[in-house]
């Protein structure tokens, strides 16, 4: 059975592909996501695969000791040591990823002192540490999408419920509920997040949940303002006459008319939560040390001004990443919007 669109829905996509710059930057945003996603296959100091003996193996996956090729240590083995390819290579081959470090390998073959610049072994050259840049760049660009877009999910979820039910109902859910939104949104966001570091490690989980509490504020006031609205119009009294209970008549008739508001404030939410949590990261009160992370690359770049590749490498790639999202949500408002219409 073929899988067939709504009228509605075939409307909605005719409208996001009229707007070619956001229908290109989806698919240019969704290629580089795509290739950063599996970023252990691109970017890693472990092969993709070993075949020894006659066997294969896949340390990528999988951990193997030095003795499993012939060496003298049970540990895991160091593919990047001559003498464990050595080994390797008398009785079989290595499959490298395209950039043969990961995020936290150091490069102990440089020619220069790290930071070292860009060169053929190191495409965007090295950090202050001796780490590659490219394969930093490739994780802290996977970790910033996920982290940006999960936050705005769970913010976007709960800020379009709570505005919905603020406006639908008002009165006095409407009052106490705003009261409380001015206390919470009084709180000092950046404050609790500097005090929270200093009793916590910070990590992905723990910043997503603090940033979480203060970022679902977002589209409350947008929402409960579209609910105001059209609460009261002819045909919501009508649904309420003919016995439509207030749940069908919040998701089917009052929430599109909400969704075009909505929409135009999520790329913001969402460019807002990348941009935080670099900025977190070039304070000092993000990521855990080590972790790959555009805002510490940053950070780097202002700490040595002698490599302008650390800082440019950055720079580029948060504006391209942000300059995509903003594209494709222009398209998706385009394509919610009940005012436009595409032949």
């Amino acid at each position: 059975m073929a899988f067939k669109l709504s009228p509605m829905a075939r409307r909605r996509l005719r409208n996001f592909k009229a707007n070619r710059r956001g229908y290109i930057s989806l698919w240019i945003f969704l290629a580089i996501f795509i290739l950063s996603a599996p970023a252990e296959f691109i970017a890693n100091d472990k092969p993709l695969i070993v075949k020894f003996d006659g066997e294969l193996y896949f340390p990528v996956v999988a951990s193997y000791a030095e003795t499993e090729f012939g060496g003298e240590f049970e540990t895991e083995a160091d593919y990047r040591d001559p003498f464990v390819q050595e080994l390797i290579e008398e009785k079989g081959w290595m499959l490298w990823p395209a950039v043969p470090y990961d995020y936290q390998t150091i490069n102990y073959d440089l020619e220069t002192p790290a930071p070292s610049p860009p060169s053929w072994a190191n495409p965007l050259g090295t950090d202050d540490q001796g780490r590659d840049v490219l394969a930093r760049v490739i994780y802290g660009f996977r970790i910033s999408v996920l982290f940006g877009l999960m936050l705005t999910l769970a913010s976007s979820v709960v800020g379009i419920a709570a505005g919905a039910v603020q406006g639908y109902f008002g009165g006095l859910l409407d009052l106490l509920f705003q009261r409380f939104i001015e206390i919470w949104s009084g709180l000092p966001a950046l404050f609790i997040l500097i005090i929270l570091a200093s009793i916590i490690e910070p990590g992905f989980w723990s910043l997503l949940a603090v940033l979480f509490v203060f970022s679902w504020m977002s589209l409350v006031g947008v929402v409960r303002a579209e609910f105001l609205r059209v609460r009261n119009f002819e045909y919501i009294r009508a649904a309420r006459a003919l016995g439509v209970n207030d749940r069908t008549i919040m998701w089917r008739h009052a929430l599109p008319n909400a969704m075009v508001s909505a929409l135009t404030f999520l790329p913001f939410i969402l460019t807002g939560s990348i941009t935080t949590l670099t900025a977190l990261d070039f304070l000092g009160f993000g990521l855990p040390p080590g972790e790959p992370s555009l805002g510490e690359l940053l950070k780097q770049g202002k700490a040595n001004l002698h490599a302008p590749w650390l800082g440019f490498s950055g720079f580029v790639v948060i504006a391209i990443m942000l300059s995509l999202l903003i594209f494709v949500f222009e398209a998706v408002r385009d394509a919610f919007d009940p005012r436009k219409l595409v032949a």
